[in-house]
């Protein structure tokens, strides 16, 4: 049981920020996924020893009631004999009486002992009950915080493919533009080319 109260004290002590930090471990979410399991673990190991500490307690009482109701029926009974004069029905009542109070002092002893334990055992339980929902509180928080860094990182991808698709499209749309751009010049050059051969054509028949 002292093992026991070691392991769970120094699970109880242990630091989980330092535990995240360990390089073999990738994931912080498993991390604690793990550490709450274990936990898990030693709560119902201190369960099952308060249900079988309160087992012994109930039988330990029953005893120590039994002891107790004895040590006064012999002590009454001595009372009688030493009455009646009945000295070796006297002698026996009181020999007995005395082995039973003995009984009930050592049972005595014995219950306060497991009470103790019970109450040490509630409390160990109570103390790891408290550190598992700070645990469950924890990783809550470290959910949120990995929800938003997927979220953000998402986004940044989408961001960033947005806006490459919008730059290609902008540099699509700048080459058909350059390309319309060179053919009404090249329309409008021979055009007038056109109107400058005519109206050669009408000077040289004028001057002649």
């Amino acid at each position: 049981m002292a093992n026991l109260f070691v392991r769970i004290k120094n699970a109880i002590a242990t630091d989980i920020h330092e535990m995240l930090d360990q390089k073999e471990e990738k994931n912080p979410i498993a991390t604690f996924n793990q550490y709450i399991r274990e936990s898990e673990k030693e709560m119902e190991k201190i369960r099952k020893m308060m249900e079988r500490q309160r087992k012994l307690q109930d039988q330990f009482v029953f005893e120590y009631e039994q002891a107790v109701a004895m040590r006064d029926k012999r002590e009454k009974q001595a009372e009688v004999a030493k009455k009646a004069e009945e000295l070796s029905l006297y002698e026996f009542a009181i020999k007995e009486k005395n082995e039973y109070a003995e009984q009930a002092t050592r049972l005595k002893s014995a219950l306060t002992r497991i009470e103790q334990s019970i109450e040490q055992l509630e409390n160990k339980y109570r103390e790891l009950k408290h550190k598992m929902k700070l645990l469950q509180f924890k990783r809550l928080e470290l959910m949120g915080k990995e929800n938003t860094i997927r979220m953000t990182r998402k986004m940044n991808e989408l961001i960033n493919e947005n806006e490459q698709h919008s730059n290609r499209k902008i540099r699509e749309i700048e080459r058909y533009m350059d390309r319309l751009e060179a053919s009404i010049n090249h329309d409008y050059e021979a055009l007038t080319f056109d109107e400058k051969i005519e109206k050669l054509e009408k000077d040289l028949k004028t001057q002649e």
